[in-house]
Order: C-alpha cells, then structure tokens, then sequence
C-alpha cells in the first residue's frame, strides 16, 4: 500500500478509525450482514463500501428507503453494534497508516475523528492496543453533523488546539475526504481492498 502524504509537517494529525488506522470494515460488513439478516432487510457489500464514514443511524434510513423496508433505527444499529464487539478481538492494524502515527507519537498532536460510536472505536483502539497514543478521540456523540460534514474535523482540531487549515486527515472513503476538505484540511486518502479491486 502506498499512501501519497505531503512532504511538509502540520501542526496536527487527525485520523479515521475504521478502514483508516483499523482494517476493521470486513468485520464491521459481518456485523452488519448478521443485523440485517436477524431484523428483514438487506446491506449489499458494494453499497456497504460506498456509504462508508455515514453514521449507523443514517445508514438505516437510508435502506429502508432504498429497499422499502420498515427497519426500526435504533434496534437494527444496536444488534449490528452489538455483533461487532463480539467479534472486534479479530480486528488487525492498517499497518503503514499505524506506522505512521508511531513515528509522530509524542512529537506531534494527532486525534481520531470517528463517524462511530465511543463504545466501538475504543473498543476497536483498545483492541489494537493504541488507544493511548491519540490526544483526542471524537466520536458520533461529540458532534451534530456526521461525515460528509466538516463537524467531525473541526472539533478534533478544536481538542487539539491546531487551526483546521494546519490539520492533516487520514481517511479511507470518499465522503470522509469530502468533510476534511469542507473542514479546509489536507486529505491522504487510504487505499482500501474494495477500492483497490475495482
């Protein structure tokens, strides 16, 4: 995997979790396969990987839309949270992204902006055993506005103490991009197994 990052320093690193500094999307399609299997509905995997970074809650409106379904929000997000914890232990680093944050430990402020909830991404950090290595961890409860908004960015910026403009993401979908950029931030996209087969 070859990540394109700028050659100047910033003042602040911010990364994803999930997909980014995780290689936990795979374990986070199971979880959902398995809600969705127990409560009526359907998640195809393409469609899975191109809503990446959207909150849980609006990935089920959004199906039930799309599919006519009457999926109740909060039930079918708390049995596919609920089957991720049980298999997180499994999850495994993003490596050169991780490498990464390593290198910058205790040089440089760096933080976690999640489209997640709290209980999941510690869960996932804690698993991984780098929970400690980030200043700030801003997760679904810490914003209104979930990704593509800005929201998530500029409030772990906020945490660091970094202007937005001296921040650097690391993100691995688009609408992750997309909500770095609105935060006036530069942007390394990290190449996923979905994207990089097609």
């Amino acid at each position: 995997m070859n990540l394109d990052i700028p050659t100047r320093a910033f003042a602040g690193y911010i990364f994803d979790c999930d997909g980014t500094i995780a290689d936990s999307m795979p374990l986070h399609y199971r979880a959902w396969s398995a809600a969705m299997q127990a409560m009526g509905g359907q998640f195809p995997e393409p469609l899975y990987y191109e809503w990446g970074g959207m909150p849980s809650d609006v990935i089920v409106a959004k199906l039930n839309g799309l599919f006519s379904l009457n999926l109740n929000v909060a039930e079918t997000v708390r049995r596919k949270e609920s089957a991720y914890l049980e298999c997180v232990h499994e999850v495994g680093p993003v490596a050169p992204v991780l490498e990464f944050a390593r290198n910058l430990q205790n040089k440089s402020p760096m933080a976690i902006a999640s489209g997640g909830h709290r209980e999941l991404v510690e869960a996932t950090l804690t698993a991984l055993e780098i929970i400690g290595m980030f200043d700030a961890i801003v997760c679904a409860e810490d914003y209104k506005n979930g990704k593509p908004a800005p929201d998530p960015y500029l409030e772990a910026a906020r945490r660091l103490g970094v202007p937005s403009g001296e921040c650097l993401v690391f993100e691995d979908t688009p609408t992750g991009v997309e909500g770095a950029r609105a935060a006036g931030m530069e942007c390394v996209l990290v190449p996923t197994a979905e994207r990089t087969r097609n």
